[in-house]
């Protein structure tokens, strides 16, 4: 990547009021939501009987998927920048994405497994985010020699502790409540509410880059093929560790949708209503992986878990 596409991608800026970003942290609070109500007490009895899969899902997505993507990011080596390298840290310590489950639902993977994942990745992340970032973050930019005069990244854990908590930790009590006492609402709601997710999140993209098409439609390409491979690799960690420790074909399924969708809207927050880069202008390349990784994810999770639907479709004719 020449020095001038690095410019182009870094010159990339968003900015949003404080009304736009309000708007933002209260719909993805709700797609939160959305997702806890899908959550019953009952699902973590027959996953915590069986807790192999469980334990390896965290694993996967805790902590092999962060080191595995520090080590892409420095086989990348020039042909990435730093801001680059840093926002694929950023996904890569998010927890699992908001359409992860309804992924799931469509794989015909096991729901309960997915949902367990998604509940305990995201309740974790409280701590885990902040945790990873800091702790890879600092060390590409170690390793990886950065030219330049680079900050040393700081995380301003309060803001970052403060909006995660009020984005994941509230809505997923509200939602896991609602399931339980008012199953009915909880059940009409479900499935608009993973809809909108969807909608939303690609319109959130979409919108934070209207000030800067032309510029985004020139790098595209590169950004196309480095969340590509990086989202392979996610994919990877998750169906690998599945087939290596033996686990179940559904819990497998599982595994590799859980590891291989971030909740990326979560990495843009961040980005946009904290002050993580306060000291980092400019990190143009860091946005643009983030929000790009939230629209690949959701095309590369269709396709697996059609892949997964047919495999299962042709397995019960073959059988009947």
């Amino acid at each position: 990547m020449t020095p001038e596409t690095t410019a182009l991608i870094d010159s990339i800026d968003v900015t949003l009021n404080a009304g736009g970003m309000n708007t933002i942290n209260i719909v993805l609070a709700f797609v939160m939501y959305g997702v806890a109500l899908g959550i019953k007490p009952k699902m973590f009895v027959n996953v915590f009987k069986n807790p192999k899969s469980l334990i390896l899902g965290m694993v996967s997505q805790l902590v092999i998927l962060p080191l595995f993507t520090f080590l892409l990011a420095l086989a990348f080596g020039k042909s990435i920048s730093w801001t680059m390298a840093l926002g694929m840290i950023l996904v890569a310590s998010c927890p699992g994405g908001n359409i992860s489950n309804f992924m799931s639902s469509l794989s015909k993977a096991n729901i309960e497994l997915s949902v367990s994942l998604t509940a305990i990745s995201t309740a974790l992340a409280i701590l885990m985010t902040p945790f990873n970032f800091w702790l890879y973050g600092n060390l590409y930019l170690h390793v990886a020699e950065v030219a330049g005069d680079v900050p040393h990244l700081a995380i301003p854990l309060w803001d970052v502790f403060k909006t995660i908590f009020i984005l994941l930790g509230i809505p997923l009590t509200l939602g896991i409540l609602t399931a339980r006492y008012l199953p009915r609402v909880a059940e009409k709601l479900k499935k608009p509410l993973q809809w909108f997710s969807i909608i939303f999140f690609i319109a959130m993209v979409v919108l934070s880059f209207t000030g800067n098409l032309d510029a985004f439609m020139k790098c595209i390409k590169y950004i196309f093929l480095i969340v590509l491979v990086h989202n392979l690799l996610a994919l990877s960690i998750g169906f690998g560790m599945g087939t290596f420790f033996k686990v179940p074909k559904k819990d497998r399924r599982t595994l590799t949708i859980e590891t291989g969708i971030q909740n990326s809207g979560l990495g843009l927050v961040l980005l946009l209503g904290t002050s993580l880069f306060a000291g980092f202008p400019p990190h143009g390349g860091t946005l643009v992986i983030t929000a790009w990784w939230g629209v690949w994810h959701i095309v590369s999770g269709l396709t697996i878990s059609i892949i997964f639907n047919r495999y299962e479709f042709r397995k019960l004719l073959k059988n009947g």
